[in-house]
């Protein structure tokens, strides 16, 4: 079982939900997909982290091959290549490595030289496998990195990924091995604008999804509204309490320090499960 946790922006509880999914079972891995800025394993901590290097191919231009013909300029989407002084510049910093400008161009001028991007961190905490990716500053994209990590997902059985905010190219190679993706929103108009956002992208990758309400409080809540009006399933609800901030702010798991939050993502697990099956198994009898 693969769950993907997302969220429409950051700040609504996004890795609070993923960090204490992963933790209210032993033998689960946690994923940090949140490569941007990613933070689970200040709550885990995990014990003498193993890092694998990450690395794209950029171009490199032969000068001497080169005739000006500026066909790699055109092709490239993102300016990275840009002809100034009667040379092919190449801007690896804004570089996405697609690789198209060599094989566009004419006169086989342009080879692929290895660019570091980014770490792969994995280690241990108290029976969690913690598997992190660490993009380096100032890179174009982290898609190659959460590439790589969707790697270590396919050799895990029971994995949590917790997914960059938002609905970006990032996110969506986030989950796309997922069979199941867990949505967290917030208590406001501009949650339920979120969760909608996240909600469109998890239907059009036709992904068995859910909802974890966090931060609720007495009154309106305009995300619980729009689970309503469009069906999905609420799954969990977290009020909103000082403890809760408390514990998380320090760096420490709930269910690691409270037995009845152990209980609750432990059933929401539980729950999720049989969510992805009862939903697999209606797919296979259409």
């Amino acid at each position: 079982m693969k769950i993907a946790v997302l969220s429409g922006k950051g700040g609504t509880g996004k890795t609070l939900v993923a960090v204490n999914l992963a933790a209210s079972y032993e033998n689960l891995t946690y994923v940090d997909c949140d490569v941007e800025e990613p933070n689970g394993h200040l709550f885990f901590k995990p014990v003498k982290p193993i890092k694998h290097s990450v690395s794209v191919n950029i171009p490199v231009v032969n000068h001497n091959i080169c005739t000006g013909c500026r066909v790699c300029v055109d092709v490239c989407k993102f300016n990275a290549l840009a002809y100034i002084g009667e040379r092919v510049k190449v801007f690896s910093e804004v570089c996405h490595a697609c690789g198209g400008c060599a094989l566009f161009c004419p006169e086989k001028a342009i080879t692929e030289t290895e660019k570091a991007i980014g770490v792969i961190e994995e280690g241990n905490s108290e029976g969690t496998k913690v598997i992190s990716g660490i993009m380096n500053l100032g890179e174009a994209s982290g898609v190659p990195i959460i590439s790589e990590l969707m790697n270590y997902v396919k050799r895990e059985e029971a994995v949590i990924i917790d997914c960059p905010p938002g609905s970006s190219c990032m996110v969506m190679e986030s989950i796309r091995e997922a069979d199941f993706c867990l949505m967290v929103a917030e208590p406001t108009v501009f949650g339920a604008h979120n969760l909608k956002m996240v909600h469109e992208l998890v239907r059009l990758f036709h992904k068995p999804h859910g909802v974890v309400l966090n931060k609720c409080v007495k009154g309106r809540n305009p995300s619980e509204e729009y689970c309503i009006q469009n069906d999905i399933k609420i799954l969990m609800k977290i009020e909103y309490r000082s403890e809760i901030a408390n514990i998380n702010s320090s760096g420490e798991i709930l269910t690691r320090t409270d037995a009845a939050f152990k209980k609750k993502f432990s059933d929401l697990y539980q729950t999720i499960c049989e969510e992805a099956l009862d939903e697999a198994t209606f797919d296979s009898q259409r």
